[in-house]
């Protein structure tokens, strides 16, 4: 490994006297650096596995944006958006600035936004060698530009005060768009490192007439495009990882006038109970070098990961580059989106597993957002519990989600684009009554909306929720398709079904003053 002798500004802001800096080190480097440092530990494969301590998911109470003149009249402040004052902020800096004072530190220029046009240069200093590899899977090569660029300080062992830093804990995400700069302390969830550049990009891009999207990508061979939204554990990087379509990317994307374009440079996949059968591209990809495993489990001897185990987390994941998945763009670029499918895993067993939504219901789902979480995946949650969030991806949002909608609903109407609602949750009940819908099946319905085959088929209106419903798709049974009769009890059903039409109108009534009549007219029917 070569030690940097390049000055210290070249960090564009922030003063590192005495840090050790390694620059834009290999793939193997890192490796090198992070078994010596017993940072993780090598995979039967050659992957690298490391774990995150106590937090394994992100803390979204704990970031802050900072609030001047430009983002106070921007960014929708509340519970999501947290602000921190710019002398709060400027403390933090140079207290983490001099805990890396005589410590090793890891430094990748690269790059988010696979379109030239709109890419923006991302410097990521990190504390752990691993997360060094990590933002160079996940991220793009590129130069760093200070003018341009951002700068993200990794660093899991510095610990905020709250007190001095106006935090809420000892773990802060802090963005600041002036200084262009990003600082995470207190946490080892390497995912904070990305979502950290999708909050910047989502901020800058609407203002460059560009929809940033929390969706995965895919071209067919005939060229048509689809995006897949959803949170996590819905389907995106499962769905869009199909052997007989082109991946363009798995997470996050920009909706341009040219078309879209990948965010990053590699892919985030959940990895709990992976099948090799179901999903060979993620499992192909997790064994190979270079990737990093996240807290999952290995054999003490033999070094082989059990995907099936959550010892540490639910939240288990695979990290790698784009080009471990066979027949993806490498551009990261394609068209206009001819398809977008919105995925919810909904517990409660009353959602279609495909519907058809018309441009309006398409706006109400996507401020809606909705999944619900299971019974054993958080603590304290013993029921099936309803998540909504914005584009699906609130977390991430600085802007009004409205805003965001409003981009959707105009690229929509402007490219034609056929839009459907898949369920990828339970049927036949809610969970711990009924059945996760098979895999194999939601990819039957996924192909026969996207070739086409759904275009003609006979179509029903659910008389809740108020979707187009197929009556028929080729490959599934005709029962399936209808939720209410895959119920023993239909009236239980009826219950359930009212229920949750009932959360999405609760949930939706903060969006009525920003939303057209009809938008607000397409949801639930309670």
């Amino acid at each position: 490994m070569k030690r940097s002798i390049d000055p210290l500004d070249a960090f564009a802001g922030g003063s590192f006297d005495g840090a050790r800096l390694w620059w834009n080190l290999s793939p193997a480097e890192l490796y090198e650096a992070a078994l010596a440092r017993r940072e993780g530990q090598l995979t039967r494969d050659g992957a690298i596995s490391c774990t995150t301590g106590a937090h394994t998911g992100r803390s979204p109470k704990d970031k802050f944006i900072v609030r001047d003149a430009e983002t106070d009249a921007h960014v929708h402040w509340g519970d999501v958006n947290r602000a921190m004052t710019a002398s709060a902020f400027e403390a933090l800096d140079a207290d983490l600035a001099d805990y890396l004072h005589n410590r090793d530190v890891y430094v990748q220029d690269l790059a988010g936004g696979a379109d030239p046009a709109f890419q923006l240069p991302v410097r990521v200093i990190s504390e752990l060698a691993w997360h060094s590899l990590f933002a160079t899977n996940l991220l793009r090569r590129g130069a760093f530009d200070a003018a341009t660029g951002f700068v993200i300080v990794s660093a899991p062992g510095f610990r905020a005060n709250p007190s001095r830093h106006g935090t809420k804990s000892e773990t802060v995400i802090a963005v600041n768009m002036a200084a262009r700069r990003v600082l995470i302390g207190g946490t080892a969830y390497a995912g904070e490192i990305k979502k950290s550049v999708f909050t910047v990009l989502n901020y800058l891009l609407p203002f460059r007439n560009v929809l940033p999207m929390h969706c995965s990508a895919n071209v067919g061979a005939d060229g048509g495009v689809a995006l897949f939204f959803g949170l996590s554990g819905t389907g995106k990087t499962t769905l869009s990882s199909d052997p007989a379509r082109r991946l363009i990317g798995d997470d996050e994307h920009g909706w341009s006038d040219g078309g879209v374009f990948n965010f990053e440079g590699g892919c985030y996949a959940k990895t709990i109970r992976l099948s090799p059968v179901l999903e060979p591209q993620i499992a192909s990809a997790a064994a190979r070098f270079g990737t990093v495993l996240e807290n999952v489990v290995l054999d003490g001897s033999t070094r082989v990961p059990d995907f099936d185990a959550a010892t540490l987390t639910e939240n288990t994941r695979a990290a790698y580059p784009l080009r471990f998945i066979e027949g993806h763009v490498p551009s990261g670029m394609a068209g206009h989106p001819r398809d977008i499918v919105m995925l919810t895993a909904d517990a409660f067993g009353v959602l279609p597993p495909i519907a058809r939504l018309s441009p309006d219901a398409a706006m109400y789902h996507f401020l809606s957002g909705y999944t619900a979480r299971v019974a054993g995946t958080e603590c304290g949650v013993t029921t099936p519990s309803a998540t909504f969030s914005a584009g699906f991806g609130a977390p991430f949002l600085p802007l009004r989600p409205g805003v965001y909608a409003n981009f959707l609903g105009k690229r929509i109407a402007r490219h034609q684009a056929r839009v459907w609602l898949v369920n990828t949750g339970w049927t036949g009940g809610p969970h711990g009554e009924g059945a996760r819908m098979p895999l194999d099946l939601t990819r039957a319905m996924v192909v026969a909306a996207l070739d086409g085959t759904l275009d003609a088929a006979p179509m029903r209106l659910d008389p809740v929720f108020g979707i187009e419903v197929p009556r028929t798709v080729p490959g599934v049974a005709d029962r399936l398709l209808d939720p209410r009769s895959t119920w023993r009890d239909p009236s239980a059903y009826d219950a359930q079904a009212r229920m949750v039409a009932g959360m999405f109108r609760d949930n939706f009534a903060g969006f009525m003053p920003d939303v057209a009549p009809e938008v607000a007219a397409a949801g639930p029917r309670v």
